[in-house]
C-alpha cells in the first residue's frame, strides 16, 4: 500500500470525524462539553471504552511485547478485572452520591483546598504525559509508514494531527467522543479481527488450526510463579494490575468523565461490568495476534532480530512490508489511528475539564457569559501543550516497547493519587493540609530510590509494576504521620 493512499485513508477517517462532531456539537455549551447532559447510553460508554482503554500503546505494544513476556501480561489484565469491580462498588457511588464533574473535588470535600489542588495537578501530569506517550508510539509508525515517504516532517505531522483533534472535540467534548470512540472501538476490533483471520489464511489453517497453534506455542505460557525475583511473577502483576486499574481508571479524570455522563449509578456500573468482561477478552486476542506475528515470520523465513525488528515494530512491520496483502495494510492503518485518537481526544477533553475546574475554579471564579470562552482557551493551550510534548519526545525516546514505559511511569504519578482517595475513603483521620503536597512529592521520590535498591545493593530481585503499590503505601504512612486524629469521613 502507498503512502498516498494511506494519506487518504487517514483524511476520510478524520472527515467522518468531523462530521460526527458537527452533529454532536450543536449544544456549544459547558455541560455538554463537560458532562454530556449526564445522558449517554451506559452501552455506548462501555463499547467505547474498550478503545480507549486499549489505544495505540495495546494496538502495537501488546502484540509486540510477546516475543519477550509471553503471555504475562494476562496475570496483569486479570488484576485489571478485580480492580473494576472495585470501582464499580466503592467509587462510583462516591462519585454519584456527590454529583462531580471534577472527581478531584472529593479530595477538597475530605481533605481541603491543597489535597484538591495537588490530586488535580498529579492527574494533568499523569495524563498529559501518558497520552502524549501513546500519541507518540502512533504518530511515529505514521511517520515511518507515510511521512517520511512523502517528505513531511514530523512536526509537521504532530501538529496536523492534535489540530484535527481540536477540530472535532472542540465543541461536543465528551458527548462527542463518547459516540467517536464506538466508532473508533469498532474498527481497531474489526482491524484485529482481519489481521487473525489474514494469518491464519496466509498459513492455510482452519480456526482450529489457529487456536491449537496459539495454544502450543513456546510463547503463549500465563502463569509464572516459579520465582519471585521475575518481574512476570503471578502476584507481582495480578496485584499490581488490581491498583492499575483502580488508579488509572478509577482515579483518571478521563475514563470517569465518560462514566459519568450516564445518568445513574446502576447503569455506569452496569457499564463498566461488561466492560471489564470485554476488555479481557480483547486482549487475549491481542496476545494472540502477537503470537500468530511471530508463527507467520518464522514461516517466511522472516530473522526479526537480525532486521531489528522488536517489540512495537513487528505489528506495523508484518501488516503493512510483508505480502500480507492490501487488506492487513489497510486495517491495520485503520486500526492503528482508531485506537490512537480514541485516547488522545478523551484525554484532551478530561484535562481541559480538570483545568477549568480544578485549578482555574472556572464554575466558582467567573461568570457564566465568560465560562464557555475560557474553557475553549484552554482547549487550545492543551493543544499546543501536547504538540511541544510529542517533539520532546522525539528527542529523548528510544524504547521499543512503550507499554512498559506507560506502566512504569504511572507507578510514580498515580501511586500518590490512590494512596489519598484509599486514606481518605477508608479512614476518619484529618490530615494537617499544609503537609500533603510535600507528601505528594516526597513518595514518588522515596519510591524511585527503593526501585534502585536492589541494583545498589547486588540483589537478585527487580521491582516491575507493584512500584504501584509502593508508592501509594509511602503516601498512606506519610498522611497518617500528619493526621491529627478522627474527623468527618
Amino acid at each position: 500500500m502507498s503512502a498516498t493512499t494511506i494519506l487518504l485513508i487517514i483524511i476520510l477517517y478524520f472527515l467522518v470525524l468531523i462530521i460526527i462532531s458537527r452533529i454532536t456539537g450543536k449544544e456549544d455549551t459547558n455541560e455538554v462539553f463537560f458532562r454530556a447532559k449526564r445522558q449517554a447510553p451506559w452501552y455506548l460508554v462501555a463499547f467505547g471504552m474498550i478503545g480507549a482503554s486499549l489505544s495505540g500503546i495495546t494496538f502495537i505494544s501488546v502484540p509486540g511485547w510477546v516475543e519477550s513476556k509471553q503471555f504475562s501480561y494476562l496475570q496483569m489484565v486479570l488484576g485489571f478485572v478485580v480492580g473494576y469491580f472495585i470501582i464499580a462498588r466503592i467509587l462510583l457511588p462516591l462519585y454519584y452520591k456527590m454529583n462531580l464533574t471534577s472527581i478531584y473535588t472529593y479530595l477538597g470535600e475530605r481533605f481541603g483546598n491543597s489535597a484538591y489542588k495537588t490530586g488535580a495537578l498529579m492527574f494533568l501530569i499523569a495524563r498529559t504525559a501518558g497520552a502524549s506517550l501513546r500519541l507518540f508510539l502512533v504518530a511515529g509508525v505514521l511517520q515511518l509508514l507515510i511521512f517520511d515517504e512523502l517528505g513531511i516532517p514530523f512536526w509537521v505531522t504532530v501538529t496536523v494531527t492534535i489540530a484535527l483533534i481540536w477540530v472535532y472535540t472542540a465543541k461536543g467534548g465528551i458527548k462527542t467522543i463518547i459516540i467517536t470512540d464506538t466508532l473508533q472501538t469498532a474498527f481497531m476490533l474489526i482491524a484485529l479481527g482481519v489481521s487473525i483471520y489474514l494469518i491464519a489464511k496466509h498459513l492455510d489453517w482452519s480456526w482450529v488450526d489457529t487456536i491449537l497453534a496459539v495454544k502450543e506455542s513456546q510463547y503463549s505460557k500465563i502463569f509464572f510463579f516459579e520465582d519471585y525475583n521475575d518481574p512476570r511473577y503471578f502476584w507481582k502483576q495480578f496485584l499490581a494490575g488490581i491498583f492499575i486499574a483502580v488508579a488509572m481508571t478509577g482515579l483518571d479524570q478521563g475514563m470517569m468523565q465518560k462514566n459519568l455522563t450516564v445518568k445513574t449509578l446502576k447503569d455506569s456500573q452496569k457499564n463498566m461490568f461488561w466492560f471489564s468482561i470485554a476488555l479481557f477478552f480483547v486482549n487475549v486476542l491481542f496476545l494472540s495476534l502477537g503470537v500468530l506475528l511471530l508463527i507467520y515470520a518464522s514461516h517466511k523465513g522472516l530473522d526479526l532480530k537480525a532486521m531489528n525488528i522488536q517489540g512495537d515494530d513487528i505489528f506495523p512491520y508484518i501488516a503493512v512490508k510483508t505480502d500480507l496483502g492490501i487488506m492487513a495494510a489497510l486495517f491495520f492503518v485503520l486500526g492503528l489511528i482508531a485506537a490512537a485518537y480514541s485516547s488522545a481526544d478523551s484525554s484532551m477533553t478530561a484535562i481541559t475539564t480538570s483545568f477549568s475546574i480544578d485549578v482555574l475554579d472556572l464554575e466558582k471564579r467567573y461568570p457564566p457569559e465568560k465560562r464557555k470562552k475560557i474553557r475553549k482557551i484552554v482547549h487550545i493551550g492543551v493543544s499546543l501543550l501536547f504538540i511541544l510534548i510529542l517533539l520532546i519526545y522525539s528527542q529523548v525516546i528510544t524504547d521499543k516497547s512503550i507499554i512498559q514505559s506507560i506502566f512504569h511511569f504511572a507507578s510514580f504519578t498515580y501511586g500518590p493519587l490512590l494512596g489519598l482517595f484509599a486514606f481518605g475513603i477508608f479512614t476518619r483521620r484529618r490530615v494537617r493540609e499544609l503537609w500533603i503536597p510535600f507528601i505528594v512529592i516526597l513518595s514518588p521520590v522515596l519510591t524511585y530510590l527503593i526501585s534502585r535498591l536492589p541494583e545498589w545493593m547486588g540483589w537478585s530481585y527487580r521491582f516491575s509494576f507493584e512500584l504501584l503499590l509502593v508508592n501509594a503505601a509511602l503516601t498512606i504512612v506519610g498522611l497518617y504521620i500528619a493526621s491529627i486524629g478522627q474527623g468527618k469521613k
